[in-house]
């Protein structure tokens, strides 16, 4: 709560990992104020921003997606709203361009993103306060898959929520997601009831292992160990090889297997660890078997 109230005099960022807008509908609940919304790429120009600015009220809340992708334009013109609360209006072009000044109310700003180093100096440093969202611990996943299950009136048991909340990525999202699937499991092919034998074959089906891996990881690993030999490979071979689009590659599919120990990145390429291989029960290569990759010999020789 004194968070709360500190952000309501001081600019906040937020690099965004999960659930950011649940969080700020409880900032704006909690503080009593309204919340406008936009996103990075559709701010073009400073019009875009100056209605939004100028009709807020005070301790509002501006959230703004994606804030690394603003132009350096908006940037420019954020920076004296955020500092003195007022923003400049030109009032025409050319040579005898005009430039009011104009006060606004006094506003909290949130900004979210996947990538803050892609943020630019200036605008990472006019941030008062920077937090992290991490990835929720099984016991937590545990206690939203049973109270999702309560909403729905699901007959879960402690064991069966357990195995849901282990393979959701560490994601509530993800939790509830695999829940609704594993309902419709049991209401069909079993008794209702979500025990633990019910999640495991229900996952099962889904494609789901116990890590979290869904088919499309195990896409990525196979294609890496089968036509690359475990790596290392370019992010644009392996997307190619996969007809995948690299960028969905790196971003969406990589950093869970990375997280998990799965997949390395490395000077040369993607490496597929020692996990991965046993974990799909590929042969380990020999140590030293590619010539060229010093560092690959080294990543299969070191012990777990």
């Amino acid at each position: 709560m004194a968070k709360l109230e500190e952000l309501k005099r001081d600019p906040g960022a937020i690099s965004r990992h999960l659930n950011d807008k649940r969080i700020l509908s409880v900032m704006g609940m909690l503080m009593g104020v309204n919340i406008k919304t936009t996103s990075g790429p559709v701010l073009e120009k400073p019009a875009d921003l100056v209605g939004i600015l100028t009709n807020q009220r005070e301790g509002d809340i501006l959230f703004i997606d994606e804030i690394h992708r603003l132009r350096p334009i908006i940037e420019e013109f954020l920076y004296p709203a955020m500092e003195d609360w007022q923003v400049d209006i030109r009032l025409s072009d050319g040579p005898k361009a005009q430039t009011m000044t104009m006060k606004i109310e006094r506003f909290t700003l949130v900004g979210a993103t996947t990538r803050f180093g892609s943020l630019t100096a200036p605008m990472r440093a006019r941030f008062g306060i920077v937090q992290r969202m991490n990835y929720y611990p099984p016991d937590e996943l545990v206690t939203i898959v049973r109270r999702s299950a309560d909403i729905l009136a699901i007959d879960a048991t402690e064991n069966g929520a357990e195995e849901i909340a282990r393979r959701s990525r560490g994601t509530p999202r993800v939790a509830n997601r695999l829940l609704r699937r594993v309902r419709d499991y049991a209401q069909v092919r079993a008794d209702g009831s979500i025990g633990r034998d019910v999640a495991q074959a229900a996952l099962k089906l889904l494609d789901v292992d116990e890590y979290g891996l869904d088919e499309m990881d195990g896409h990525v690993l196979k294609t890496l160990i089968e036509k690359f030999e475990g790596g290392p490979v370019g992010l644009n071979s392996l997307a190619v090889a996969m007809g995948e689009d690299p960028t969905t590659l790196e971003e969406v599919y990589e950093p869970f297997l990375i997280m998990e120990g799965f997949l390395q990145r490395t000077p040369q390429g993607r490496v597929a660890t020692r996990r991965a291989f046993r974990h799909l029960g590929y042969p380990l290569p020999e140590s030293g078997k590619n010539a060229d990759d010093g560092n690959q010999a080294s990543l299969f020789t070191e012990t777990e």
